[in-house]
C-alpha cells in the first residue's frame, strides 16, 4: 500500500506561482512512478506532470511545459509540482498519483492516490 498527501494549493492570481507537495508513505519507492493529474468539474482528470521516484524520466503535458517542474526529495519521501506562470485555466483540484512499474499518463493506470488539493488563479 501506498498512501498519498497532497498539500499546498490555494488562490493566486495570474502570473503568480504556487508548490504543491505530496507526501508518500507505506513502502519502499524504488520503481515506483509519481505523477500529477488535475480535474475540473465535468472534465475528466488530465495528465499534468510525471517523474519516476529515482527521477530518471520526467515529462509534462504540453499545456504546462515550460510553465511547471517536477521535483523529488527522496530522504523525505515527497515529489514537488512547481507551478509557474499560471493561468486561470489551471485552475483545478491536483492530485498526485503512484504506481509500480512503467509510467504512464492514463489515469486508470495508477493505483494510489491522494485527496487531492485546489488551486485556483484568478484573472
Amino acid at each position: 500500500q501506498v498512501q498519498l498527501v497532497e498539500s499546498g494549493g490555494g488562490l493566486v492570481q495570474a502570473g503568480g506561482s504556487l508548490r504543491l507537495s505530496c507526501v508518500a508513505s507505506g513502502r519502499t519507492f524504488s520503481g515506483v512512478n509519481v505523477v500529477w493529474f488535475r480535474q475540473t468539474p465535468g472534465k475528466e482528470r488530465e495528465f499534468v506532470a510525471g517523474t519516476t521516484w529515482s527521477g530518471g524520466k520526467i515529462d509534462f503535458a504540453d499545456s504546462v511545459r515550460g510553465r511547471f517542474t517536477i521535483s523529488r526529495d527522496n530522504a523525505k519521501n515527497t515529489v514537488y509540482l512547481q507551478m509557474n506562470s499560471l493561468k486561470p485555466e489551471d485552475t483545478a483540484v491536483y492530485y498526485c498519483a503512484a504506481r509500480v512499474g512503467i509510467g504512464s499518463n492514463k489515469d486508470s493506470d495508477y493505483d494510489y492516490w491522494g485527496q487531492g488539493t485546489q488551486v485556483t488563479v484568478s484573472s
